[in-house]
């Protein structure tokens, strides 16, 4: 445990905010290579990524994660500096400890361990790391996913180290998560005097009861596996700062996150009709995050939720609540994804932490799926 501790502390010590790898990915390299995987290291840009793999047969089982983090915010919010890693009364404080520096120990000494102990153990098992999780999410696990598919490289299974538990750990297991659409729109009108509206066309105006109907109707009520998709306004301004003139154009921007039951060319039609229906003159920008994923039932789910069950005595809800996660770019492939980790109650918030006994569980738990799938 000492060791897997200190482990996650030298990691949080990088200061690898995002697209800065920092170094960390060095550190996984070495342990990785003294276990007998094979490392590669792809930098397209900013971003690092590392790729490392130990075997060449079927079937392949990845763990995958990122070693970027969020910026820390004002010092003044933390007890201690963020990226000083610092142990107060059995919780590890630090930027990215729960997010994903401890899982990321954890899963790769629950690697180390496995093939100390079973050397020739069936299948393969790979790490896919990148430092492009919380930014752009371009030149990252997207881009990485391309390299293995030109390569002919295919995961039977992936176990992503993102922190899915929400009040305990593994009190979650996430098998999918919804799809993410945002849309930059801007509605066009004619400037002019407040006293003559007449003359003028107010985009705000003409904006007012498009903006209610995409409020008012519902895209769907959900279905058993995933909760009723959302429509979310995210920022809305004018061009302008008279107060005795109105606006000539109005900026908007918005997010759906989504169901299976939708796809993004079916919601942007949605949108797009309701617009036009209010007839306004307006420019509209997607851009689309990722689409929806759901892992069927199966030996990857099962696996994962027995292991959680066994070394938290918790039986695991399966979620596809949260935000986007890189399986969005994983599952497309055909890969069973699966999300377990962390307390995400802390994460990106000043005084970021997770309990030193839960970095212990986790590292159980990925040795334990290791066990039951490749043993």
């Amino acid at each position: 445990m000492e060791e897997t501790l200190a482990f996650a502390c030298d990691l949080i010590r990088r200061t690898s905010v995002t697209p800065n790898d920092a170094g960390c990915q060095e550190l996984l390299a070495a342990r990785l290579a003294t276990a007998g995987f094979t490392v590669e290291v792809h930098q397209f840009g900013e971003v690092t990524n590392l790729w490392a793999r130990r075997g060449t047969m079927a079937p392949v089982l990845c763990f995958a994660g990122h070693t970027d983090v969020v910026p820390a915010g004002p010092r003044e919010e933390w007890q201690s500096d963020p990226f000083v890693p610092e142990v107060r009364s059995g919780t590890l404080y630090g930027r990215g400890a729960a997010d994903m520096k401890a899982g990321l120990a954890a899963m790769v000494d629950a690697a180390s361990g496995f093939v100390a102990a079973r050397p020739d153990h069936r299948g393969s098992i790979a790490f896919l790391i990148t430092s492009d999780e919380e930014g752009k999410a371009q030149d990252g696990t997207k881009r990485m996913m391309q390299v293995l598919e030109e390569r002919g490289e295919r995961l039977d299974w992936c176990v992503i180290g993102e922190p899915s538990s929400e009040t305990r750990l593994g009190d979650t297991v996430r098998i999918g998560r919804r799809g993410s659409l945002s849309g930059i729109l801007t509605v066009h009108g004619l400037a002019g005097h407040v006293a003559y509206p007449h003359l003028a066309r107010n985009p705000i105006q003409a904006f007012a009861p498009a903006l209610t109907a995409l409020y008012s109707t519902s895209l769907d009520n959900g279905n058993e596996s995933f909760p009723p998709s959302s429509f979310q306004m995210v920022k809305l301004e004018s061009n302008g700062d008279a107060v005795n003139v109105t606006p000539g154009s109005l900026s908007a921007r918005f997010n759906i996150r989504y169901s299976t039951v939708w796809t993004h060319p079916q919601l942007r039609s949605h949108v797009e009709q309701i617009l036009q229906d209010h007839k306004l003159d307006y420019t509209l920008v997607w851009h689309l995050s990722g689409e929806p994923f759901l892992t069927p039932p199966g030996e990857l789910i099962d696996t994962v939720a027995a292991a959680v069950t066994k070394l938290t005595g918790v039986v695991p809800a399966l979620s596809t609540g949260g935000g986007t996660s890189d399986g969005r770019f994983i599952a497309p492939s055909g890969t069973h994804v699966v999300e377990f980790g962390a307390v995400n109650a802390t994460i990106h918030k000043p005084n970021e932490e997770i309990p030193v006994a839960d970095i212990a569980v986790m590292r159980s738990v990925y040795r334990e799926i290791l066990d039951r799938l490749l043993g």
